[in-house]
């Protein structure tokens, strides 16, 4: 496969047949053979692009939870936990292990 030169003008501004050069390219079927092997870099990326995106994994992992608090106590554990600058889960998981740590659990 041959690089294409490239065009330093803007396709809008191109002529008929200037623009029918630049995307001829574009005009043949992709053939697989004319593709080698990935690079070991070029594998890495591609691998990290397919990576499914998230949050970062800690520890076990995380586990989606339904829980009821009364709505002042959350509303006073949300501006806490805005002031602390974490999340209102962080705040949670750090009242967890404040308790398990109090009796002895952690």
């Amino acid at each position: 496969m041959t690089k294409a030169k490239r065009h330093t003008t803007p396709f809008a501004r191109m002529k008929a047949d200037e623009l029918q050069a630049a995307t001829a390219e574009f005009e043949r079927e992709m053939v697989s053979e004319e593709f080698g092997h990935l690079s070991p870099l070029a594998r890495s990326r591609w691998q990290k692009a397919r990576r499914r995106p998230g949050r970062p994994r800690q520890g076990q992992g995380a586990k989606v939870i339904s829980v009821t608090v009364e709505k002042s106590l959350l509303a006073r554990s949300d501006a806490l936990a805005k002031n602390m600058g974490v999340t209102r889960a962080g705040m949670i998981a750090r009242g967890l292990k404040a308790v398990l740590a109090a009796e002895g659990k952690l």
